[in-house]
C-alpha cells in the first residue's frame, strides 16, 4: 500500500457531502495515514461523498487518507472531523466515481434488507455451555459468552471489543474480528468448522 505522487483532481463543492444520503454499514478494510501507518478499519456509515469508520488512530482534521474497503476498493479523502472511536472522513472522487460508490451501497443496503448478509450463510446454534476464552494477539485472556455460532463464524458478548480486522482465538479455534455488535463482537472463522464438532472446539474444555 503506498501513497502516489498525484493528487486527485476532484475538489468537493461547498456543502456538497450533505447532498449524499447515509447508509448504514457493516464493511471491514484498511487505512493509511499521510505519514504511511497503516491500521484496520471498520465502515459504519457511509454515503457517496463521505464515511465514518471505527479506527483504533485518527489523524488530524484535514490530513489525507488512503483505504481499502471491502466490496468498495480504494478510496482517498480527508479526514472532516474525530469521533470518540474514529473519524469521519471526506471522499475525493470524480462524479463518475461517486455514481459507483452510490450503486454499490444501494446494492449493500437491499443485500442487509433480503437478509443476504455472509454471516447468514449457515444455520446458528446456542451452545450448552456458552462460556470460552477468547485469546488476543498480544496474548491477553478474555472470558466470554457465545451469544450463538454457526460453520462460519460466532457472535460474542464482551465488555471488551477487540478491533475489526483482528486475529483472535475463540477456544480452539481462530478467527477475525468482523463487526461489533451491542454487546460484544462478531468473528469469522478463519476456516469453515463442521457443526457437529463446533462447540466442543469453541467452549472452554
Amino acid at each position: 500500500m503506498s501513497m502516489p505522487q498525484q493528487s486527485v483532481s476532484y475538489v468537493p463543492l461547498d456543502g456538497e457531502q450533505n447532498r449524499f444520503q447515509r447508509v448504514r454499514v457493516n464493511l471491514l478494510g484498511r487505512y493509511m495515514l499521510a505519514d504511511r501507518r497503516e491500521f484496520p478499519g471498520q465502515v459504519v456509515e457511509m454515503s457517496p461523498g463521505d464515511l465514518s469508520m471505527i479506527a483504533p488512530q485518527s489523524g488530524a482534521p484535514g490530513e489525507r487518507v488512503i483505504a481499502y474497503i471491502d466490496h468498495l476498493g480504494r478510496l482517498e479523502g480527508t479526514i472532516l472531523h474525530q469521533s470518540d472511536n474514529g473519524f469521519m472522513m471526506q471522499m475525493s472522487a470524480t462524479e463518475r466515481k461517486r455514481d459507483k460508490l452510490a450503486a454499490q451501497l444501494t446494492w449493500l443496503a437491499n443485500r442487509e434488507i433480503l437478509n443476504m448478509a455472509e454471516d447468514r450463510r449457515h444455520g446458528r446454534i446456542v451452545p450448552k455451555r456458552p462460556m470460552t476464552t477468547v485469546i488476543l494477539p498480544n496474548g491477553t485472556n478474555i472470558t466470554c459468552r457465545i451469544i450463538d455460532a454457526s460453520a462460519s463464524g460466532a457472535a460474542i458478548a464482551s465488555p471488551e471489543r477487540p478491533t475489526p480486522g483482528m486475529l483472535v482465538m475463540v477456544g480452539k479455534l481462530q478467527g477475525r474480528v468482523v463487526r461489533h455488535i451491542e454487546d460484544g463482537f462478531a468473528i469469522e472463522f478463519t476456516r469453515l468448522q463442521h457443526e457437529d464438532f463446533l462447540e466442543e472446539y469453541l467452549t472452554n474444555p
